[in-house]
């Protein structure tokens, strides 16, 4: 299946395998969807993942993180900010923050795909894929 929107379509199937309250979740890999599981995980909002190459293409499998006493996921919300009609580039003196620091803002840079926080470090700016909170 081809998809206009690989990101678009990453962040769906999370929100929609949270929203079913499942454990893991399948999702057709590339490079980019790689970047990103690996900063969800770094930042603590899922549990774990896992790469698994066949002879096509390869799946990330992504266990999900929830709460064990409320029963509620890690992740509250995971919105697409760069589209493919209309691309959301930032320089780094104007770098968004989510729900004042408390989310992520996931940019794509000339330094690999990094958080707004790792951007003001290195002072740079790029494309605004997305906010996760």
């Amino acid at each position: 299946m081809i998809t206009t929107d690989p990101i678009a379509d990453f962040l769906t199937r999370i929100r929609n395998a949270i929203n079913a309250r499942h454990r893991v979740v399948e999702i057709p890999a590339s490079n980019l969807k790689k970047e990103l599981t690996v900063l969800l995980y770094e930042k603590g909002y899922i549990a774990s993942y896992k790469f698994e190459d066949n002879a096509t293409q390869g799946i990330i499998k992504i266990a999900l993180k929830y709460n064990s006493l409320t029963k509620k996921s890690a992740i509250v919300s995971l919105t697409r900010v760069s589209k493919p009609g209309l691309r959301k580039y930032v320089k780094n003196t104007e770098l968004p923050r989510v729900l004042n620091g408390l989310g992520i803002a996931i940019l794509s840079t000339s330094k690999g795909v990094i958080t707004d926080k790792e951007a003001r470090t290195l002072n740079v700016g790029g494309e605004v894929l997305c906010f996760v909170y």
